[in-house]
């Protein structure tokens, strides 16, 4: 009977055995192992600078993680793995006999899972807590070790399992928990990341402290039971203290918030989110990070400065002073991408000083820190706050006429570390964006999209589209220069009337004043809107248009008169592409953000580079030449034109609009202003022969910057600070005469052959075949002034007339 019963037990057993193997999942699936692995974005020199994932995992092989590692996690969740077949029957009674001994106790049943289970389970199975579970669990374990060896089903645990803080896989949980790759680290943290997979919101390094101290000794303990740590490192690895330095969610790199987030739309444009948050892509960006910091200091001294003019916005907030002000201001939210400004509260105010009290910090768990800081602002810091910017009061004589207790400010250090003097500072209203590219490459080499990322994400440099204004007139009179016109020619710089459907336009010179004839030079350095009207008039906008659309600064450009002085909307990126194709000699420019592109396996799947390089994969040397870069670009402007124009702009630096505003040290610059209607916009964009770079000032909603609120005014000194700082340390470059190329005197007024001895004598660059003109002509006179006003207006032309000069009307 016994063994009836026993057979009749062991083929239900073999039955049920049977029904539960029958539905198993397939196990080979693990040789396809492709968890979600995070997307790295990496700047031009390699630092890293943002990462996207919704798991935090980096796949790492098994050889390359260390023993230390391999051996806590060993010790702390499966010490026999290397002996076992899949299921740790020893263990498995133990647990048996455990769980029988706490029956009733109402303590949670204890596991005995070894790695090889924990593996199918979070590959193939669900976490049910069911008895069919456990066996699938048990009969797919068997079936791992029969397929995989002991260091493939390790490597894949360790990739696989969950560490908390959106962390998977241990190099991901290195680097969220300790900053540091999984060859830095040491037992002690070691232990710690192997304790947590048990329960990581259990063993929380800042929630519960003490538990997770208590569990990484245990590990600890763990290792020296078992032979992979000696005696005395086990008990030096425990005196440590957790050290855990949680990682920032934001970018790595400081400053790079707008550039990233441009990299990343573009990343999700092309791939889609699913491959950019789960596809593991690496990502060497054009970014050069000391470019990057140079610009955003440009950026944002001149928005302040311009700011600062205004006056004082008023307090950011009021807070109750009086007591433990230090929670209260630990909840406000600060600018945490420009941490030389802290926010601080007011405590006292008098006509000398005020006392401050800096907002202090708080840990991992949001607890504030006990420390109060506090510090001083000398009535001489914060002067420029006596003005009110809304005109609500008058101008007040002291700092009591500004601030009281309880107002919520933003603060920066002055002097050293020990200092506690402070300057007053405020977040400006006004925005604008900046970009610096390589002309020969478009590789975008730094970006600025704003006054602060955490103050406002809106991308100015590429998500603004603005009206760049006279930094639009180059293209016209590039357009020129390859339709027949020469730098010398002259044009007439006086009132026009256009009508169009019955209304009546009459644009107008900033500022109203008029210069009669003026050659197209004069009229680029001085930027006159009437000769860039008449020459655009005289030229055709279709052709103006097609230039527009050829430099990629619209998509379809409206062919009116008025868009010639760049009344259409574009971007500061746009831009400066498109005068990159004049830095550069005329060669099409594809702006980038990014260089290359690999997949988690390192295949390069995206390159910006496309020209040819023949010979560059030559087995052996046989004497022959070396290898040839092919530059296969489209040609989109004349080289010849390129330089006319580039002279032209270096005009509007030495003598023009920005005259006084741009000193790189003798370095050839050359650029162009831009102020639009009512001063609501105030542009700058120029380049060496190896940097473009450009931007605009202005308010998100378009509003008048008030008097000098010009290009000149405002955005050159920025683009000079900038380039001061980009520069320094390229070698010196001047700009390329192309070949063929007549450099000719000519009087800077008439156009005409320069005298002998003449002081208006300026050098003017001529293509072949063309010259300075044997007559004084005068393109768009007879629409504005009868010649007897164009005499009294001009000496020149009456100059012209009075020699019986030819060709004057």
């Amino acid at each position: 009977m016994a063994c009836v019963l026993f057979l009749v037990a062991a083929a239900g057993i073999a039955i049920y055995l049977a029904n539960v193997a029958r539905d198993l999942p397939d196990y080979a699936v693990l040789n396809s192992y492709a968890p979600p692995v995070t997307t790295r974005v990496h700047a031009g020199n390699g630092a890293l600078m943002a990462e996207y994932a919704k798991e935090k995992r980096l796949f790492l092989p098994i050889q390359a993680i260390p023993d230390r590692v391999k051996a806590a996690f060993l010790s702390a969740e499966d010490k026999n793995f290397y002996n076992h077949p899949g299921v740790d029957l020893t263990g498995l009674g133990r647990a048996i006999l455990v769980n029988l001994q706490n029956f009733g106790s109402g303590r949670r049943p204890v596991g005995a899972s070894t790695i090889t289970q924990q593996v199918a389970k979070n590959f193939l199975l669900s976490s049910d807590q069911t008895i069919d579970r456990k066996i699938k669990e048990a009969i797919l374990s068997f079936r791992i070790e029969q397929a995989y060896s002991k260091d493939k089903i390790l490597e894949l645990y360790l990739n696989e399992i969950f560490f908390g803080m959106n962390s998977y896989g241990i190099a991901g949980a290195a680097l969220t928990y300790f900053n540091k790759s999984v060859t830095e680290l040491t037992v002690a943290e070691a232990a710690y990341l192997a304790s947590l997979p048990k329960g990581p919101a259990n063993y929380h390094p800042f929630r519960h402290p003490e538990a997770a101290l208590e569990r990484r000794n245990w590990v600890i303990d763990r290792m020296v039971e078992n032979g992979y740590v000696s005696q005395s490192d086990g008990a030096e690895a425990k005196k440590q203290p957790l050290g855990v330095t949680a990682r920032s969610n934001g970018p790595s790199l400081f400053a790079s918030d707008y550039f990233a987030e441009a990299v990343r739309r573009q990343l999700i444009d092309q791939y889609g989110e699913k491959v950019l948050y789960e596809g593991g892509l690496s990502v060497r960006t054009s970014l050069d990070p000391q470019m990057q910091l140079a610009a955003r200091k440009a950026l944002q001294d001149g928005l302040v400065t311009y700011d600062e003019r205004r006056g004082f916005h008023g307090a950011i907030k009021q807070i109750d002073a009086n007591g433990d002000w230090g929670k209260a201001l630990a909840d406000i939210p600060a600018l945490s991408d420009v941490p030389e400004w802290r926010l601080a509260v007011v405590l006292a105010v008098s006509d000398d000083n005020v006392d401050i009290g800096l907002q202090p910090a708080k840990d991992g768990s949001g607890k504030v820190a006990a420390d109060r800081l506090r510090g001083t602002i000398d009535a001489k810091n914060m002067q420029w706050a006596y003005r009110s910017a809304d005109g609500s009061r008058k101008t007040a004589k002291s700092p009591a006429g500004v601030l009281s207790p309880g107002d919520v400010i933003y603060v920066e250090k002055l002097g050293d570390d020990a200092s506690t003097s402070y300057r007053l500072r405020q977040p400006p209203k006004v925005q604008g964006g900046l970009v610096a590219m390589d002309p020969k490459t478009g590789r975008v080499l730094a970006m600025v999209g704003g006054f602060s990322y955490g103050q406002s994400e809106f991308n100015r440099a590429t998500q603004a589209m603005r009206q760049p204004g006279s930094s639009f007139k180059p293209f016209v009179y590039a357009a020129a220069m390859d339709n027949g016109y020469t730098p010398a020619s002259v044009i007439m710089d006086a009132p026009i009337e256009i009508v169009s459907g019955g209304q009546v336009w009459k644009p107008e010179n900033y500022g109203g004043e008029v210069g009669g004839p003026s050659t197209l030079r004069s009229g680029i350095e001085h930027s006159r809107n009437l000769m860039t009207v008449r020459l655009a008039n005289d030229l055709g906008m279709n052709i103006v248009a097609e230039y527009a659309e050829r430099f990629g600064i619209y998509d379809h450009m409206l062919p009116v008169l008025s868009m010639s002085l760049g009344a259409g909307d574009t971007t500061v990126l746009r831009m400066v592409s498109a005068y990159s194709v004049i830095a550069n000699g005329g060669k099409q420019i594809k702006p980038t953000l990014i260089d290359r592109i690999q997949d988690r396996y390192g295949k390069t799947i995206f390159k910006h580079e496309e020209r040819l390089c023949e010979g560059c994969n030559a087995g052996d040397w046989q004497n022959q030449e070396e290898p040839n870069v092919v530059d296969n670009r489209e040609t989109v402007l004349d080289p010849m034109t390129a330089y006319q124009i580039t002279s032209m702009m270096q005009g509007v630096i030495q003598r023009g609009t920005a005259a006084g505003k741009i000193d790189l040290g003798g370095r050839d610059v050359a650029g162009k202003t831009g102020t639009t209607n009512d001063e609501k916009d105030a542009w700058f964009v120029g380049f060496t022969p190896d940097l473009v770079a450009g931007l605009y000032m202005g308010f998100d909603t378009p509003a008048p910057l008030g008097r000098g609120g010009t290009g000149g005014g405002l955005s050159a000194p920025i683009f000079n600070e900038f380039m001061q700082a980009a520069v320094k340390d390229m070698p010196e470059s001047k700009f390329v005469i192309p070949q063929g190329m007549n450099l000719i005197p000519i009087d800077r007024k008439t156009g005409m052959a320069a005298a002998d001895g003449d002081p208006n004598t300026i050098v003017e660059a001529f293509k072949p075949g063309t010259g300075p003109a044997d007559s004084f002509s005068v393109i768009g006179m007879d629409s504005t002034m009868a010649p007897e006003e164009i005499l009294k207006t001009s000496p020149q032309a009456n100059q012209a007339v009075q020699t019986g000069t030819p060709g004057l009307f």
